[in-house]
């Protein structure tokens, strides 16, 4: 059995609280320029580390407060081939700042690991192309692409990598066979558009068949993101098989699709309240969540809003 398949994530009373909209936040509230939305260039300079370090610090405060574990992720969406070499970083150059996201973060979960239930370091991988619009459809052209990313979280010793994000179940087969390749466990996240389809039309539940069909069940476990809680709704059967499947959310905090926020120049915060009573009511719905966190335009408020008072491993 192979380390994708073996890995399970561990239990803690509470479930696990993970970040928000990281580069959202770096954008519009800390007033940093993120070249093609890369945040992983931080890494490469003292600032842009204290930077990092002072963001995820944040979440280990909610985690703390929730009695929950904390998931640190690798800021390490844009840190694969196409986006890296847009941004001037050569194979050897992303294989070191991969690496090196592992290691900042790691040297922080061992600092806040006694405030925190549990603490897992996970390497980012985001998808190869736009976020937001469907790729090619060559699970194996895939898996040679994000390899190196993998590799990179497995040598420098993460706990799991989760791929965010994905529009196709053909790029999140690859990624599966790809951190099979390397021994390393990985979770599959998609995003939906407003009628809860992945952007190239796949009915959610359908994907999530696909995929485990596809890969042997080899993906840890699910997630969706990059969608408000009122998007990923309408593609639910919560009494579906397939739904046990989903262990995390990770919501934005605009209702608007994600043509309109590529086209917006204000950050849509959305009503805090209203987020987390949403992204309650889906989590409810789902028999395995256990992640809850934000995606664009949320930050630190809205992931503490979602845990204020409520957990996903509360009874239902």
């Amino acid at each position: 059995m192979s380390a994708t398949t073996s890995w399970r994530l561990p239990e803690v009373a509470a479930g696990w609280v993970t970040d928000g909209g990281l580069e959202t936040d770096l954008i519009f509230h800390r007033g940093l320029d993120l070249p093609d939305f890369a945040s992983f260039p931080l890494l490469d300079d003292e600032q842009g580390r204290d930077v990092l370090a002072d963001y995820y610090r944040a979440y280990a405060v909610v985690a703390a407060g929730a009695g929950a574990g904390l998931l640190l992720e690798t800021p390490t969406w844009r840190a694969n081939t196409d986006w890296g070499a847009r941004l001037g970083y050569d194979a050897q150059a992303l294989r070191r700042v991969n690496r090196a996201a592992v290691d900042h973060l790691r040297g922080l979960a061992d600092e806040v690991s006694a405030d925190v239930a549990d603490v897992l370091v996970v390497g980012v991988v985001g998808p190869r192309g736009d976020g937001y619009l469907a790729g090619d459809l060559d699970a194996s052209r895939y898996a040679d692409y994000h390899r190196p990313q993998l590799a990179a979280f497995a040598e420098a010793g993460a706990d799991l990598a989760t791929a965010y994000t994905l529009t196709t179940v053909a790029e999140a087969t690859g990624v599966v066979r790809a951190a099979q390749d390397v021994g390393l466990a990985v979770a599959i996240s998609f995003t939906v558009e407003t009628d809860g389809r992945l952007p190239d039309g796949t009915a959610l539940g359908d994907a999530v068949e696909q995929l485990d069909a596809g890969t042997d069940r080899g993906a840890a476990h699910l997630l969706v993101n990059c969608a408000h809680p009122d998007h990923v709704a309408p593609g639910l059967d919560a009494t579906a098989p397939w739904a046990g499947r989903i262990a995390g959310l990770r919501v934005n905090s605009s209702r608007l699709s994600h043509a309109e926020l590529d086209e917006a120049e204000e950050l849509d915060e959305g009503d805090l309240r209203d987020l987390a009573a949403t992204t309650h009511a889906l989590a409810e719905a789902l028999p395995s969540v256990s992640i809850v966190g934000g995606c664009c335009g949320t930050d630190v408020r809205h992931v503490a809003a979602m845990w204020d008072g409520w957990s996903p491993a509360a009874p239902r």
